[in-house]
């Protein structure tokens, strides 16, 4: 396998992907050369900060957030002018890619990559997740935090813990319930599966309220509330319930699917880390997290989440810097020997598939 075993404890992913790595080691050589692992981080950490690829870009971020929030609008005139009629389906498609836009800039304020203080970025943050999008800002904020400390970890990333599917063998050996039934066809299932993130994502954010990690309950509760008040209500009271009720399956199937597309390439399919692995900050960040390409049209589907490795060691950059970022890690990497890895958007989409069908394997071949 390209991902060396000498980084035991980490599953090797599948070997279609493009890597950089010329020695093949893994990057074992610059580790034993060097006992202060944590300066491999820090000598990247500089040559990017003296790039200036750090610095907020607040035209950038207006000219975007602009761009979406006109998008929402026509979206929402178009609804109101179109009436009690089946070419609504049209408009739910295309506020479902509006949705998509939207949960983006949600992840970027969460970031801090548009805003360097805190108030201001909640603030954002509350508005687009909760207001507009009717998802949890607080439930998602303390989910994806846990998910840059320990990417795709067995029992610290709350991305691979195995709720309905199994992301390794060992996962699909303990499976119960639904998961044992979803993980045996969990690869063909996986794509109408994420028909339901949206709703998942709503509904999970209704649970979280109850969870005493949750910073403003009562008033991220209200929001929540006053959203699908106006999201049901405007509806219900413009379309006959058959229309209403078909509208909303194409909206939240297709953002779900949305939102499914742009963040299952980035770390399905890569290696898992056990309990006990130990690898530093560069390593873990890099060798869990693939690349896609694509140019432009990429960038603006993936809202740059595209370069996976360079938002997981920079997760404040903002996004028009990290294609520069990508170059300048890249080399790193190459010189350290470490693996580096990029795909193209369907081949990365196949090997999430493949990896998923493999440790699926335990569950079928128990259910013979």
């Amino acid at each position: 396998m390209a991902y060396s075993t000498a980084l035991a404890g980490i599953h090797s992913p599948d070997e279609e992907e493009k890597q950089t790595n010329p020695r093949g080691d893994g990057g074992k050589r610059e580790r034993e050369k060097s006992p202060g692992r944590g300066s491999d981080f820090s000598e990247l950490s500089r040559r990017i900060a003296d790039a200036g690829l750090l610095r907020r870009r607040p035209l950038y971020y207006t000219v975007r957030f602009t761009a979406v929030g006109l998008a929402l609008g026509g979206g929402a005139a178009a609804f109101l002018l179109l009436g009690d009629s089946w070419s609504q389906l049209f408009v739910a498609a295309a506020l479902a890619v509006v949705f998509g836009q939207l949960g983006l800039a949600a992840h970027d304020l969460a970031h801090r990559q548009v805003f360097s203080r805190r108030r201001p970025s909640e603030t954002g943050g509350l508005l687009v997740a909760n207001v507009l999008l009717g998802m949890s800002y607080g439930w998602w904020m303390n989910k994806h935090t846990r998910h840059h400390a320990n990417p795709n970890h067995e029992n610290k990333d709350p991305d691979v813990a195995p709720d309905i599917i199994v992301w390794s063998r060992r996962q699909a050996r303990q499976a119960k319930g639904p998961a044992r039934f979803i993980g045996r066809h969990q690869a063909a299932l996986f794509f109408p599966l994420l028909t339901l993130e949206g709703l998942n994502l709503s509904f999970s954010s209704f649970r979280a309220l109850r969870s005493p990690s949750m910073k403003r309950p009562v008033l991220e509760g209200a929001l929540l509330v006053a959203h699908f008040a106006v999201y049901f209500g405007g509806l219900f009271t413009l379309l006959s319930p058959g229309k209403a009720l078909a509208f909303i399956a194409v909206h939240q199937g297709l953002f779900g699917l949305y939102l499914g597309s742009v963040f299952a390439p980035n770390h399905k399919g890569m290696p898992m880390v056990e309990e006990g692995t130990e690898l530093d900050f560069l390593r873990r960040q890099v060798l869990t997290s693939r690349n896609v390409d694509g140019g432009a049209l990429t960038d603006v589907f993936m809202g740059g989440l595209n370069y996976q490795i360079e938002h997981h060691l920079f997760p404040s950059m903002p996004t028009p810097a990290l294609a520069k970022a990508q170059v300048i890690t890249e080399r790193y990497c190459a010189e350290l020997g470490i693996p580096y890895c990029r795909s193209g958007l369907v081949a990365s989409h196949r090997t999430a598939l493949r990896h998923l069908r493999e440790v699926g394997a335990p569950l079928r071949e128990a259910g013979r």
